[in-house]
């Protein structure tokens, strides 16, 4: 097991003056951590994974479609651009060395049709994510599809509908993750969830119930961590937690209050938790 740390806490655009946070983290324990991957270019990268080289740390990245780029749209103009956005994701990830690219990619975050997900929408998001999927396969680049919750988008929002997904797009580089925030909202069983997704789940987000600093919510944790060791999972566990840093990030994620005294205690107290929780699974 491996731990991480998402960058979005600070920024959604990683640069030199994240490198002494980043060196935080390490410090702290960290084997690797999670960037916010919405722009930049191969030049950005090359110099951002030197850093992260230098420091010792591995990454994954997140990204997120925009309805101009939307695997799903009925418009085959649009899907293509969400292609091409998907290609250039794959080749930053490239560059960075990166391990997975996780994120809601199936469909733009925050927009609804007023129904749910149709047949055809599931067709669209498989043919272009498998075009998507073959681009990481000589990147040797796990895509780790992520389902959200309602209230976030009508796509995907179950464990059952992620591991059907990476069964309709049947490539071997498309995999999903399984966050702990989502799954508090939709699921039944977060246990039952974990056990769905096993056979198809390359990544996990530790993100607690109000999206603050976890072990002080009410998500089910000795549930979720048993459940974790019990399938046999024993890859990256990233914590994904928000605040009001970033205006734009708060409104799309709904945080409207500080959800913690400070970021240093989430990367902190959030390490030390995830310790605790995975050595008591395991007794």
């Amino acid at each position: 097991m491996k731990i991480g740390m998402n960058l979005l806490l600070w920024t959604g655009h990683v640069t030199d003056a994240d490198y002494a946070t980043i060196g935080k983290i390490k410090a702290a324990g960290y084997d690797g951590v999670e960037l916010p991957l919405f722009d930049g270019d191969a030049a950005h990268y090359k110099n951002v994974k030197a850093e992260l080289d230098r420091q010792g740390l591995a990454c994954s990245t997140v990204t997120i479609m925009t309805p101009e780029a939307n695997p799903i749209s009925p418009d085959a103009a649009v899907r293509a651009k969400a292609v091409d956005r998907l290609k250039w994701a794959v080749e930053m990830n490239h560059v960075l060395g990166s391990y997975a690219m996780c994120g809601p990619y199936h469909s733009p975050l925050g927009v609804f049709s007023g129904t749910g997900p149709t047949a055809d929408e599931k067709a669209r998001a498989a043919d272009v994510l498998r075009k998507a999927a073959e681009f990481a396969k000589p990147a040797n680049l796990t895509l780790a599809i992520e389902y959200l919750n309602r209230f976030e988008c009508y796509f995907l929002t179950t464990a059952a509908d992620a591991k059907a997904l990476v069964e309709a797009v049947g490539h071997p580089n498309f995999r999903c993750m399984y966050d702990t925030f989502h799954a508090h909202i939709e699921e039944k069983s977060q246990a039952s969830a974990i056990k769905t997704v096993a056979p198809v789940m390359a990544h996990v987000h530790i993100s607690e119930n109000d999206r603050g600093t976890p072990g002080t919510g009410q998500v089910r944790w000795e549930e979720s961590f048993r459940a974790l060791r019990g399938v046999g999972y024993d890859g990256w566990l990233v914590i994904e937690a928000f605040g009001r840093a970033l205006p734009d990030l708060a409104a799309a994620t709904r945080v409207w209050r500080d959800l913690f005294p400070t970021p240093d205690e989430v990367y902190q107290k959030g390490i030390a938790f995830i310790k605790q929780q995975w050595a008591a699974a395991g007794t």
